[in-house]
């Protein structure tokens, strides 16, 4: 057995995906350092960088410097072969990007999409828009490998079916993949806007990170959890539902799923929205919440940073539970600054463990909006990339 780097192999087991897992970062490598990282003979690699090459996914890339007679040949990954489409579908509004295979976008639009109008308009304006961004793009209908969706609720990943959605009137187990398919023929992924989130956020800024939790704080309050570099979606694709959890302050609150106290009832933009009211102050949406805070209303400040001590009692025990290196902070209501961030931090370092906390760091999002659309392209591509999609390729070109 051979064991170099992450990679610990027999090496008659190599396969050409494994070849080109080592070419996935970008860096050039000749078929001697191949050879050398895996301990396949020359010939054998040179096989597998044929197949690669013939499938597109590696090109040449110059020469290597000489030690003596002709200069070898340099192999890169090609993640301009193929192209991708991600879409972020929210409560209200959709998002939709194209990019090549190293997640590079080439094209964006966005749109106002009422979730509530039903999946035949909603899925229509998403192939319609994949269309359009191929046309933008300048590509062809077959350079699209596979496309990811991110949708506000419950998903069930293998299907791609929403599960009894509570604000997606319609939409409980439609088969979404297949309907999409009829215009797209290439693989569909479907997974929950806060996963795709968490994808987004540990692709284009923390990719050195295993353990991460993303927390979504809007209309209603969600996670997405990385552990071990995989997504954790549970056994029916729930895993991460904080805001269905019950907290102290929320005895003889009425949540919409019927229980009592939950966080999301206390905490979420409605919730907050709702005691502004009642203070005196004009807000309807949780965008107007933002806006106060941001101004600097006082009474919206409290409010907001009390929901933050809300939320860090329950990210507190998450902590305990599977003990993150890195929470991030986003949704809607982390547009309003540091103040829920500052509430958050104030219970969680309180009441967690010490050696939880040590090394912990929590952080608004800095991918922000674009988290979930840049996530669902990344689920996309990781399809496209994955060992059994190459493994697949490669017998078909033999």
């Amino acid at each position: 057995m051979l064991s170099i780097g992450k990679w610990s192999w027999f090496t008659s087991d190599v396969r050409t995906s494994d070849v080109f897992d080592l070419l996935r970062d970008g860096r050039p490598r000749t078929r001697a350092q191949l050879a050398e990282s895996t301990g396949l003979a020359r010939s054998t690699i040179a096989a597998r960088v044929d197949v690669l090459m013939k499938l597109g996914l590696v090109t040449p890339y110059g020469d290597a410097r000489s030690t003596g007679g002709r200069p070898p040949s340099l192999f890169a990954l090609n993640p301009s072969v193929r192209v991708v489409a991600g879409v972020d579908v929210g409560a209200t509004h959709a998002v939709a990007v194209l990019s090549d295979l190293s997640g590079c976008v080439l094209a964006e639009t966005q749109a106002a999409l009422d979730i509530a109008s039903g999946p035949e308009e909603v899925l229509g304006w998403v192939t319609s828009t994949v269309k359009e961004l191929l046309v933008q793009a300048n590509r062809p209908p077959r350079d699209l490998a596979a496309i990811g969706i991110g949708l506000p609720g419950p998903v069930e990943h293998s299907t791609g079916r929403p599960i009894n959605p509570p604000i997606m009137p319609g939409w409980d187990r439609y088969d979404v993949p297949g309907h999409v398919q009829r215009t797209h023929p290439v693989p569909v992924l479907i997974d929950n806007d806060v996963n795709i989130m968490a994808l987004g956020e540990q692709q284009t800024h923390l990719r050195e990170v295993d353990d991460l939790v993303f927390i979504k704080v809007a209309t209603g309050i969600g996670a997405g959890i990385i552990s071990g570099g995989s997504l954790q979606r549970g056994a029916q694709g729930t895993a991460g539902d904080l805001g269905h959890v019950q907290v102290l302050r929320g005895g003889g609150i009425i949540c919409r799923c019927g229980n009592e106290g939950c966080l999301e009832a206390v905490a979420a933009g409605p919730a907050l929205a709702a005691r502004l009211t009642e203070a005196g102050r004009e807000v309807v949406t949780t965008q107007d919440v933002v806006d106060l805070v941001r101004g600097g209303d006082t009474t919206a400040i409290q409010e907001i940073r009390q929901a933050g001590r809300d939320i860090g009692e329950v990210v507190a025990t998450m902590v305990n539970l599977i003990n993150p290196s890195v929470v991030v902070i986003g949704g809607r209501l982390a547009d309003s600054g540091e103040h829920l961030l500052a509430g958050i931090r104030e219970v969680v370092y309180r009441r967690s463990l010490p050696l939880a906390t040590e090394s912990l760091r929590l952080v608004n999002s800095r991918a922000g909006r674009e988290a979930g659309v840049l996530g669902a392209a990344s689920m996309a591509i990781s399809h496209v990339l994955s060992p059994e999609a190459i493994e697949a390729a490669s017998a078909a070109v033999g």
